[in-house]
């Protein structure tokens, strides 16, 4: 996901120390009240801006809602590259992502529940920023499986788009915002069975 991906939600003065303090303190309303409860108007009274002056900055609630998205889906990015780096293997460069991915989504859901809610948003009103993210995680899959194909540790086979959103949909109901949040119960031991049934459904 690239920073960019924000840029063209928002408009008015490139002064970029208004913009995150508008943004540092919408995120804080929304934590405290919620994404969908909370109006432009409800911003602007708790940031001490009018709503006019805000919208120079920001042209809807969704704008601002897409750069915190941005935010706390790029921790999570950084946080799987981080996992992934020190793997010596695609196997175990796998069974990394898709732990740290669960773990991520977790995290966000219990730590940051009121946040978590713009996730939800973003995903059902399919913002530019659950887009960029799919896409992400998709591309992640690839790069592994195709490193696995390189070094024979996977099959060759199967068509590589055909396994990468297999294995994408398998990885939806523990990431997906509004499918998480029914599977809770299940994020102690899905990531382990889960990863271990994929890799030897990839075994050459």
């Amino acid at each position: 996901m690239n920073a960019a991906s924000t840029d063209s939600s928002t408009r008015g003065p490139l002064d970029h120390t208004i913009r995150d303090q508008i943004v540092e303190a919408a995120e804080q309303h929304f934590k405290l009240y919620g994404y969908e409860k909370t109006t432009v108007s409800d911003l602007a009274k708790a940031i001490g801006f009018s709503k006019a002056y805000i919208y120079k900055f920001f042209d809807s609630k969704q704008a601002i809602g897409e750069v915190i998205c941005f935010n706390c889906l790029h921790g999570i990015e950084v946080e799987v590259e981080s996992a992934m780096a020190e793997a010596k293997t695609a196997s175990e460069r796998f069974r990394r992502m898709f732990r740290s991915l669960v773990a991520g989504s977790a995290k966000l859901f219990s730590d940051e529940r009121k946040l978590y809610d713009i996730a939800a948003s973003s995903a059902r009103e399919r913002w530019r920023t659950a887009a960029d993210y799919e896409m992400w995680v998709k591309k992640v899959i690839t790069d592994v499986i195709r490193e696995g194909r390189d070094s024979g540790e996977f099959e060759r086979k199967t068509p590589l788009d055909e396994t990468s959103q297999a294995i994408y949909l398998v990885l939806m109901p523990y990431i997906h915002p509004l499918l998480l949040q029914h599977n809770l119960h299940l994020l102690d031991e899905a990531p382990g069975h889960l990863s271990s049934l994929i890799l030897r459904s990839l075994s050459p």
